[in-house]
């Protein structure tokens, strides 16, 4: 049985769909951080079968939780402190997601303005549907 050890202070990101967890470590930017992290894929789970797990050393700042929701928000989020879990959060697709995807559509004032931050606004919650702020092309 594999073992990673325990987190004194962290980040435990929970329930990732298997196969999703290098997708989250690139768009969180975690290899740029100077803390530790551990990527435990296709892990057993007896709720999904498979899952991955990411535990991060540091606090909570460190991670985008728009971006996670984004991405999966079936994914827990559990904040170590002192060695246990002292939080649960749970994520839920976020209304406004800025600079976490970027406007596709050549015509988009973003793609000139590139100082201008990519924003896009949640238009359709059950298709999980996104359009750009500025063109309204979908994401």
């Amino acid at each position: 049985m594999l073992n990673i050890g325990q987190l004194n202070e962290g980040i435990v990101l929970d329930h990732i769909e298997a196969g999703k967890a290098m997708e989250i470590y690139r768009l969180l930017g975690l290899g740029e951080l100077d803390c530790g992290v551990a990527i435990i894929k296709n892990a057993h789970s007896n709720k999904m079968g498979k899952k991955d797990i990411i535990k991060i050393e540091g606090g909570l700042d460190l991670v985008d939780l728009d971006a996670l929701g984004y991405i999966d928000c079936n994914i827990t989020v559990d904040i170590i402190r002192d060695g246990v879990v002292a939080e649960k959060k749970n994520l839920t697709l976020p209304k406004v997601l800025t600079n976490v995807i970027k406007c596709n559509n050549p015509r988009c004032i973003t793609s000139v303005e590139h100082q201008l931050d990519q924003v896009f606004y949640l238009t359709n919650e059950k298709k999980h549907i996104y359009r750009c702020r500025y063109c309204e092309e979908k994401a």
